[in-house]
C-alpha cells in the first residue's frame, strides 16, 4: 500500500509541476531611441540665480489644478528638441534627497509630498508613536516661491490620521512610500507604494482622506501564485538574487486626462518597462484595468559590461526596473504628446547589498494617446552618470509662477532644484 501511496503523491506532485507556467523571461521588443552604446559623460549643468518669487497671498492655501507654463516658456518638447536645458538655480532646497512631489498652492505656497519616518525626519503617527521607515506621508512646505522648504511640527505627524489607536497595519503607516499627487478641482489622487502594491486615496483638502484602495492586482509575486505576461516577468541578473518572478507595481506614476485616470507602474525586471492602468476619475482601485499598450516602454535589454559601474554603462540604466513617472502633457488635439521622467535602476554592481546604480530618464508618445506607442530620448540618462543615486530618480516636475522646475538630487546628499530655460538665455 506504501508504494501505491507514494505513486499516488508523485502524480500529483507532476501534476502541480505541470501546471506551474514554465519560469524566466521571454524577449522584449525594443523601444524607439533606447540607446545602444555607451554614451558621453554628462556635461556638467550650468548655474544660475534663482528668479525672484510672487509675494504670497493673503489668503489661507488650498489645492488648486496645476497652470501650464507661460506660452513664452519653454517644455519638455523644447527640452527634446534641443531648444532648452535644464539649469541648478537652487543646490539645496531642504527637501529630503530621495523623493518630493510639489504643487502650487492657491496662496502661492508650494507644498511637496513625500514620505518620512521617525528616523528620517523624528516623524509620529496620529496616536503618538514613532513612525518605522520608510514612513508615511508628510507635506513640506515652502513660503519663498519653492527655493527653500521646511517640515511643519515638533514632531511633525503624518499627513493622513489613523482610524483607532495603535495604528492599523492596513493603515500602511509604515510605508506611504514615493507618493504622487494630482488636484483635479475636486478631489486630490495621491498614489504611493506599499510592499510592492500600487494604493490609492482620495482627499479635497490634504485633511480627510478616503480609505486605502488596491490598484487592480498590482504587486510582486511567485509564478505559483499566478501566472504573468511575458513584460511582467522578471529576469536574472547578475548580481541580484533571483526570488519573485512577476512584478506589476513599485513606485507610482498617475495623470488625469478628461475623465480617465491614469497609474503608471514598474512592470518586470532585468530588463524591466513601463506599463500603466486606468479607470474613471472616481473609480474605485479593484476598477483599474491595463492599458492595451502595455508595455508603454522597455529598458536596456541587457545590464551591459559587469565590470562597469560609471558612464561607459549608461546605456544600461534603465535594466533591472523602471518606475516613479513623472507625465505632463504638451500641445492640444492630434499634436499632443505626453512625457515622463522616469527612474531607471540598472542595480547592483559587483559584491553590492542592493541596488546602487540609477539614473533619470525621458520618454513620450508617439500619439496624442496615453495608452499608445512611446519612445525614449536618445541621450538618456539625463543630468549624472552612472552610479547616479537613490533621488535622482524621482523626478519631481513644478511650474512655479508659470516657469517649469524640477526637484531631484544631482549628488545624493542634497535635493536641489533645476530650471528649464531656452539654450540662448
Amino acid at each position: 500500500m506504501r508504494w501505491r501511496l507514494s505513486l499516488t503523491l508523485l502524480g500529483a506532485l507532476l501534476l502541480v509541476a505541470a501546471c506551474r507556467p514554465a519560469p524566466g523571461k521571454p524577449a522584449l521588443p525594443a523601444t524607439a531611441g533606447q540607446p545602444l552604446a555607451a554614451a558621453t559623460p554628462r556635461p556638467t549643468l550650468a548655474v544660475t540665480t534663482p528668479l525672484a518669487a510672487s509675494r504670497l497671498l493673503d489668503a489661507p492655501p488650498a489645492l488648486v489644478i496645476q497652470p501650464p507654463p507661460a506660452a513664452d516658456q519653454p517644455t519638455l518638447a523644447d527640452f527634446w528638441a534641443g531648444r532648452a536645458r535644464f539649469v541648478m538655480d537652487v543646490a539645496d532646497t531642504g527637501l529630503p534627497m530621495g523623493e518630493s512631489d510639489t504643487v502650487a498652492m492657491s496662496n502661492g505656497e508650494l507644498w511637496s509630498f513625500v514620505h518620512a519616518s521617525d528616523r528620517s525626519a523624528g516623524v509620529v503617527d496620529s496616536c503618538g508613536d514613532p513612525v518605522a521607515f520608510p514612513g508615511c506621508l508628510v507635506i513640506y512646505r515652502s513660503m519663498d516661491g519653492g527655493v527653500t522648504f521646511t517640515l511643519p511640527g515638533s514632531p511633525p505627524v503624518c499627513q493622513i490620521p489613523c482610524h483607532q489607536c495603535p495604528c492599523p497595519e492596513d493603515e500602511h503607516v509604515r510605508q506611504q512610500q514615493y507618493p504622487r499627487v494630482l488636484f483635479d478641482g475636486d478631489q486630490l489622487a495621491l498614489v504611493y507604494e506599499y510592499l510592492g502594491r500600487v494604493m490609492l486615496r482620495r482627499s479635497p483638502d490634504t485633511v480627510t482622506w478616503t480609505p486605502a484602495e488596491h490598484i487592480a492586482d498590482t504587486t510582486i509575486w511567485h509564478l505559483w501564485f499566478r501566472d504573468c505576461v511575458a513584460a511582467e516577468r522578471i529576469g536574472r541578473h547578475p548580481f541580484a538574487p533571483f526570488d519573485y518572478e512577476c512584478l506589476a507595481g513599485g513606485p507610482p506614476g498617475l495623470h488625469i486626462e478628461g475623465d480617465t485616470l491614469y497609474i503608471f507602474t514598474a512592470l518586470g525586471q532585468n530588463p524591466s518597462a513601463m506599463g500603466c492602468f486606468f479607470a474613471p476619475v472616481d473609480a474605485s482601485g479593484p476598477a483599474f484595468r491595463r492599458c492595451a499598450a502595455n508595455p508603454l516602454f522597455v529598458g536596456a535589454a541587457s545590464y551591459g559590461p559587469e565590470d562597469a559601474t560609471d558612464a561607459t554603462a549608461n546605456a544600461h540604466f534603465d535594466f533591472r526596473t523602471i518606475s516613479s513617472a513623472e507625465v505632463v502633457k504638451v500641445g492640444d488635439g492630434a499634436a499632443a504628446r505626453y512625457y515622463m521622467l522616469y527612474e531607471g535602476v540598472r542595480g547592483p554592481g559587483p559584491g553590492d547589498p542592493g541596488d546602487t546604480q540609477f539614473g533619470v530618464g525621458l520618454a513620450r508618445s508617439l500619439t496624442a494617446q496615453i495608452d499608445g506607442p512611446w519612445e525614449k530620448f536618445p541621450g538618456n540618462p539625463l543630468f549624472v552618470d552612472l552610479p547616479g543615486n537613490i533621488g535622482l530618480g524621482h523626478a519631481d516636475l513644478t511650474v512655479i509662477d508659470r516657469r517649469t522646475y524640477l526637484y531631484t538630487s544631482l549628488d545624493g546628499v542634497t535635493r536641489s532644484r533645476l530650471a528649464l530655460q531656452w539654450v540662448d538665455s
